[in-house]
């Protein structure tokens, strides 16, 4: 009887519809509240966005490394730096024709891809160390944030710290003979040399120099983030995406 009379005052104390059907919902049939979900825990929280950094990273680093990975991107396959520039706007030039300088520029592009590629494979490590890092705060930050939150945070938190780890590899697989017995470092330097030196000769033309392994090192990383975005994104929009039951729980609340 008692139930029927607070139900019978929740009726009439609610004028809006909407808000009686919440009501109505939260109530069993014997007249009782019952919980609608299980609110997250903190451990959680910070459970499923690791989960979601970690499948992010994995599918964003596998991808990139593949052979391809970067090469055949059109939107983070790597050109040669901006002031080379003047070099792919001039590939008609007769002094540069003299010298080949348009397959010289072909091989220094898929090298330095070629390049990436493989150093993008030393990445996961890195990720997995800066995904250790998070605060209990920046998890619930990153909850409640944009689609890539997750990783805007990464690249601001770590991007220094990544390009320390990531420029000596970068370097080293830049020395590293990749094509024949010629490494891409040595094919930027026969490049720019023979362009330099056609420079000399053409009051037009300026000499290029460019650190190789600083350019393409800031590269890897950007294509680093911009499929880790993708990957984020996708994650909190489609439940397909989500792969393991924290990933489930966490976004799907």
């Amino acid at each position: 009887m008692k139930r029927l009379i607070v139900f019978a005052f929740l009726v009439f104390s609610l004028t809006s519809c909407d808000v009686l059907q919440q009501v109505a919902s939260e109530i069993d049939p014997v007249g009782l509240p019952v919980p609608t979900s299980n609110p997250l825990t903190e451990s959680e929280v910070i459970s499923g966005l690791k989960d979601a950094l970690r499948v992010s990273t994995d599918t964003a680093v596998s991808g990139l490394s593949a052979l391809n990975g970067f090469f055949g991107d059109a939107a983070l396959k790597i050109l040669l730096p901006p002031d080379a520039k003047i070099i792919t706007d001039n590939l008609d030039n007769p002094v540069l024709k003299a010298v080949g300088i348009s397959q010289k520029v072909d091989d220094v592009i898929l090298r330095m891809n070629r390049s990436a590629e493989e150093a993008a494979k030393k990445a996961t490590p890195i990720f997995v160390d800066a995904i250790r890092n998070m605060s209990i705060a920046d998890a619930f930050g990153i909850l409640k944030g944009s689609d890539t939150a997750a990783t805007h945070y990464f690249r601001v938190s770590t991007y220094n710290a990544l390009y320390q780890q990531f420029k000596p590899i970068i370097t080293q697989h830049l020395d590293k003979d990749i094509v024949g017995s010629i490494s891409t470092n040595e094919a930027w330097n026969t490049l720019t040399t023979a362009y330099n030196r056609a420079a000399r000769l053409s009051s037009s033309l300026t000499p290029v120099n460019t650190q190789l392994d600083d350019y393409v090192t800031k590269k890897a990383i950007h294509g680093v983030f911009v499929k880790v975005a993708e990957q984020e994104a996708q994650i909190r929009k489609d439940p397909v995406a989500r792969v393991t039951d924290i990933l489930k729980r966490v976004f799907g609340s």
